[in-house]
């Protein structure tokens, strides 16, 4: 089946290279000298700066590259050997690419190290995945001697990435979230008093505080029809003191999802858009409520870094917090056409930047395509989101990152999966890798 299932994706991308090569001759012969899809210049720095910034597999690292790029600045990309053939080193806005060892490798701090010390990098921008970011925010103690790090620490990072921890420091500051306990044995959610009066009537769900790509997409509510059933889902999970997990309320409602860029606890970039479980559509939403709550939560902690928040709003338009995640959020990339995406992560002020109105949703083509293949009910909702929309890897004046994305990049990861027969789930070209099981 992975055999079947592999050699069938390959020829579908091989099929689209004619296309995707008369596309890239084509900007490169009308768009190339053009601004492409950024409508204004930033003002020259005072002094380009050289940032490095990880994760080089993501879009949302390209969106990154492309907007220090855009603001004079020098851009080093960095990634690990696994995905040395990413698309996104092809891009014009890259001036260097460099492959790095694994982030829970042993050698991983000190290869940053060695780029930052070598490259004179001024400013380290970890665009990282729930694996990596808890390992840059140990590496921070030390990059902080030679850069600037757009990182928070590993003591906050820690209780960010922790939903209960999380929603206990938002609670102390009257922020509504959902009503959260911390699990560490399936007994207790066995025991858990779901009749209490003022919990009757509320569904729960169990939430796995480690990063869990497979079951984080579980939303069995609980309680179950029966004690006994309640009791063997719960022990159907890996729940322990090591593994621990939270019994969260489950708000029906509206979900939404948010970037925050903060520095000195101060929100200099911020973005909201609707929220789904496999999230690859993006648009603008302005929700003052989700801002002054993310703007209250941020400054309270003073935080340095890059935080998204999950939210979610109920019939009476209650919003709440359901949990947090430090690190770069895939909604960066409706900054396309913002000229100040690097004074908010590289300067201080006063003022927050938002997608600009002009600013169009974004999607990835080839996730578009497959809906239309897969579920050919859905082709004209599709096709309306192709045209009202922006692809989020594509740029007329830099055409290489999306021919290479999808014909190198993507390929050579199929390959490898097969020829070492690791299976995989799907395909996601938001992120730049094969879903995996138990993967990150």
């Amino acid at each position: 089946m992975l055999v079947v299932r592999t050699s069938a994706m390959q020829l579908l991308l091989l099929a689209m290279v004619p296309v995707n090569l008369a596309l890239t001759a084509a900007s490169f012969t009308f768009g190339w000298f053009q601004a492409g899809d950024h409508p204004a210049t930033p003002p020259a720095p005072d002094r380009p700066k050289t940032i490095l910034v990880s994760g080089a597999k993501m879009t949302k690292s390209l969106a990154l590259a492309r907007s220090f790029h855009h603001a004079g600045h020098r851009v080093i990309l960095v990634e690990t050997e696994k995905y040395r053939f990413t698309g996104h080193r092809f891009s014009r806005a890259v001036d260097r690419f460099i492959t790095i060892p694994d982030s829970g490798s042993p050698d991983y701090v000190d290869a940053l190290v060695d780029i930052v010390r070598r490259e004179a990098v001024d400013v380290y921008v970890p665009v990282c995945s729930p694996a990596a970011s808890r390992h840059d925010s140990l590496a921070k103690a030390r990059l902080s001697e030679y850069c600037e790090v757009i990182h928070v620490g590993a003591d906050v990072l820690d209780r960010l990435d922790d939903k209960f921890q999380f929603a206990a420091a938002a609670t102390a500051l009257g922020l509504k979230v959902p009503d959260t306990h911390r699990i560490t044995d399936a007994a207790q959610v066995a025991d858990f008093d779901f009749a209490r009066d003022d919990r009757r009537g509320r569904t729960y769900i169990l939430k796995s505080i480690a990063y869990d790509p497979i079951r984080r997409l579980d939303l069995t509510p609980l309680p179950r029809p029966t004690v006994d059933e309640t009791a063997a889902f719960a022990a159907s999970l890996p729940i322990s003191a090591d593994n621990p997990w939270i019994l969260q309320e489950f708000v029906v409602g509206q979900e939404y999802c948010t970037h925050g860029t903060v520095r000195n606890g101060q929100l200099r970039l911020h973005c909201c858009c609707e929220s789904s479980a496999f999230q690859i559509n993006y648009e603008m939403i302005d929700k003052p409520e989700i801002e002054s709550w993310v703007r209250t939560f941020v400054g309270a902690l003073g935080l340095t870094g890059q935080v998204s928040l999950d939210f979610i709003e109920d019939a009476d338009g209650t919003v709440f917090a359901i949990e947090c995640n430090p690190r770069t959020h895939s909604a960066i990339t409706m900054f396309y056409d913002h000229p100040g995406v690097a004074a908010a992560y590289l300067e201080d002020g006063t003022d927050t930047v938002v997608p600009t109105p002009e600013s169009r949703p974004t999607y990835w083509l080839y996730h578009e395509l497959w809906r239309m293949v897969t579920q050919p009910s859905t082709a004209a909702q599709r096709l309306r989101v192709v045209a009202a929309g922006k692809d989020a890897i594509f740029d007329t004046s830099d055409p290489l990152p999306f021919l290479m994305v999808h014909h190198l990049h993507i390929p050579s990861l199929l390959v490898s999966n097969l020829a070492r027969l690791h299976d995989w789930i799907r395909i996601d070209f938001n992120i730049g890798k094969l879903v995996e099981p138990g993967g990150d």
